[in-house]
């Protein structure tokens, strides 16, 4: 019985979504981890532990479980896997992506320049490595300036810099990031090397689209409804479909089959990242793998059926009723983390679910952990998702459902009910700032 071999980190917030589309396609499925599985023992052939830093290597291990148990197709959940799933699949002669696309898609500074020889509009970029003297390299491109580690996602490490000073402060704390211990152990030659670019202004929007032997098919366009100006960009609200006109939307489309083009994806999901200005759509990111985090439960496609089951229809070459989404507008927030701490309690989840039109609240990080605010952290509170007739409204019920929640963090015995002030304040603030910012 053929198998779909699905390469997942103990991390991914992919799993769920994606074990409940092979069950509902009723497809066997081999998790491969780059832990073993507790059970891995009950169940042969459902399971393999596998190297996700030395592709080369986990490749072998794939090939030779193929061996006994043969596989359809191989899907990476995450970018963690994106490389060695191209590996494997060229080892067992599957449709997908190119090893050199993919490594160029994951690595910022090669795919800059990728974008630039074929002709793209890119901004102006020097990689840096992480050991220089950022005195001596200061300013490698005109100010205002962005700075990006290659090795991170998720806005991990992104600040930009408007001078000399803010340059030098934002280079120091990207090092101190990147030599963090577990970051230092995965990085590899890329945990090293700092991209440097001009900031575009200008609004920024997602593309999730899906790849048939070099055909892209667009399944929708994200508008950001938040202003990403600096220093720091995190990400909050995504919603589709976009109300920028269709003329934009055509050439955004337009640049992304571009970009994929230039880079040699080929086949399977992507993910792009895009500024739009007066000048036009600016790509930032291609990412050879599907919409992060949690953000997928906001696409339905034909009669309802997931993203994920719309990925694995493809991968295995099965028909799907239909690739359009849903008519309802959708949307989510990624809740930010107002400052560093420990979580001691979120209040007002019910009274923020019963806004009109939202979904479902999920908070991810456990009470009594800590929580991390970009550039250094990787993760959101939790996640709020909504529905509605128009994307308008579905922003409005994210924002109010947002309002009413409260997050104690406080540093380890600090009072709860101090910190609670603070934050009140802070959030305050930060509506302020944004309500400016936007104006």
């Amino acid at each position: 019985m053929d198998r779909l071999l699905l390469l997942m980190t103990t991390t991914t917030y992919r799993a769920g979504a994606f074990l409940d589309a092979a069950r509902r396609l009723n497809i066997p499925v081999v998790v491969g981890s780059d832990c073993p599985q507790v059970l891995a023992a009950a169940n042969p052939g459902g399971t393999l532990t596998v190297n996700f830093l030395e592709s080369d290597e986990g490749s072998r291990t794939i090939t030779e479980f193929a061996g006994q148990y043969p596989i359809q197709a191989v899907i990476a959940a995450d970018d963690d896997g994106v490389i060695l799933a191209a590996e494997a699949s060229a080892a067992l002669g599957l449709p997908y992506n190119s090893v050199e696309a993919v490594s160029a898609a994951r690595n910022k500074y090669r795919m800059r320049e990728v974008l630039a020889e074929a002709g793209i509009p890119t901004p102006r970029f020097r990689r840096i490595s992480a050991d220089e003297n950022p005195g001596d390299v200061a300013p490698p491109v005109p100010f205002p300036c962005v700075l990006k580690p290659l090795s991170l996602s998720a806005s991990r490490g992104v600040i930009r810099a408007d001078n000399s000073e803010q340059f030098i402060a934002a280079f120091h704390r990207i090092v101190a990031i990147l030599r963090r211990p577990e970051l230092a152990a995965q990085g590899g030659e890329l945990g090293r090397e700092i991209l440097v670019e001009t900031f575009l202004p200008g609004v920024e929007v997602a593309v999730e689209g899906l790849l048939s032997k070099g055909r892209l098919r667009v399944l929708a366009i994200y508008d950001k409804p938040d202003p990403l100006n600096g220093p720091f960009f995190e990400e909050t609200i995504y919603v589709t479909p976009s109300c920028l006109p269709t003329a934009t939307q055509e050439k955004i489309v337009a640049h992304t089959a571009e970009a994929v083009k230039a880079l040699g994806l080929w086949h399977g999901p992507i993910h792009a990242e895009l500024r739009v200005n007066d000048q036009g759509p600016w790509v930032l990111e291609i990412a050879p793998r599907s919409i992060g985090g949690l953000c997928s439960r906001t696409l339905r496609f034909g009669d309802g059926i997931s993203l994920e089951e719309l990925i694995l229809r493809h991968a295995l070459r099965l028909e799907a009723e239909s690739f359009e989404r849903e008519r309802q507008a959708a949307g989510v927030m990624m809740i930010p983390i107002p400052h560093g701490g420990i979580l001691r309690e979120v209040r007002g989840e019910a009274v923020a679910e019963s806004v009109a039109g939202v979904e479902e609240i999920r908070i991810t990080i456990p009470l009594g952990q800590e929580v991390v605010p970009v550039p250094e952290g990787a993760r959101y509170l939790g996640f709020i998702f909504a529905r509605g007739e128009s994307p308008e409204g579905v922003e409005a019920a994210l924002r109010e459902a947002h309002r009413r929640l409260t997050f104690v963090i406080t540093p380890d015995r600090e009072d709860p009910e101090e910190k609670l002030e603070s934050l009140s304040a802070e959030r305050g603030h930060r509506a302020d700032r944004r309500i400016a910012t936007a104006g």
